[in-house]
């Protein structure tokens, strides 16, 4: 944690990106992202449900396990999942203990800036878990807020965002997430907090960015929101691959003689 305070004052952006399962957590690590968060959008982009709310603590524990395997000396924030901290500050330490001594994650990351949120983050930190808070758009509340919707566009809004960033630094969060917040306003977040601010649909003075890896390297095309930049086109790479492959099963070219074992000893 100190490293990212320490990137925030030297100006060094912080790259964070999504993961999920263990070959992709490899080439993260190989690649050198500062911080994986094994995101509950797990719940879209790997399990198949229409919004964050489904998935388990049980389902995050199970992939984060694999993350850490495949990255295990990469620092790992994983989301505590809906309900699994919203009822009461015993709730939050028991699922945020579980999820750091049952998988080697460092952070736990939770959403909303609210009283009752700094509350479970303050409980949080005094039993030695480090919090990442996050504000603007929180895909969790999804249902309250309407969709997913750029938030603190009218002046009222920008001053409750600022007000609860604020607050999560003062509970003792470590880095907030802005999620879908107007650029100037995250720009202005981000230069009045001591801790890291990391921006997804947030603008470029945030001081660190996140991606969500399937969506980045073109996994999901169905997916275009305008923040969203595809950095690779592993769908089509993927559609043709199999192609290739069931062309050469039907055509009687795989497995050639190069793939098949003889009778020898």
């Amino acid at each position: 944690m100190r490293d990212f305070l320490e990137m925030k004052s030297r100006g060094e952006p912080i790259a964070v990106l999504t993961c999920y399962e263990v070959l992709f957590a490899r080439i993260l690590a190989e690649e050198g992202v500062d911080m994986i968060l094994v995101g509950d959008s797990l719940a879209q982009v790997v399990l198949g449900y229409e919004s964050t709310l489904p998935v388990t603590l049980e389902e995050m524990l199970h992939h984060t396990r694999a993350v850490r395997r495949g990255a295990p000396d990469t620092f790992t924030v994983v989301d505590l999942p809906f309900l699994s901290y919203q009822v009461s500050n015993e709730d939050a330490l028991r699922n945020a203990g579980r999820t750091l001594k049952e998988t080697g994650a460092h952070a736990v990351k939770l959403e909303g800036g609210e009283e009752a949120s700094c509350d479970r983050v303050r409980a949080l930190v005094r039993a030695g878990i480090p919090v990442m808070g996050h504000v603007g758009f929180e895909p969790q509340s999804v249902n309250a807020l309407g969709g997913a919707r750029v938030q603190g566009r009218n002046s009222d809004e920008a001053e409750v965002l600022r007000g609860q960033a604020l607050a999560l630094q003062d509970a003792g969060c470590f880095s907030v997430v802005l999620e879908l917040v107007p650029a100037k306003l995250a720009g202005e977040i981000s230069r009045e907090l001591r801790i890291p601010t990391i921006g997804i649909g947030a603008g470029v003075e945030c001081d660190g960015q996140v991606l969500v890896l399937p969506d980045a390297l073109g996994l999901n095309p169905s997916f275009s929101p305008r923040f969203l930049k595809r950095y690779a086109a592993l769908a089509e790479a993927a559609h043709e691959g199999v192609r290739h492959f069931l062309d050469d099963v039907k055509e009687r070219r795989y497995p050639g003689p190069e793939h098949t074992f003889g009778g020898e000893a």
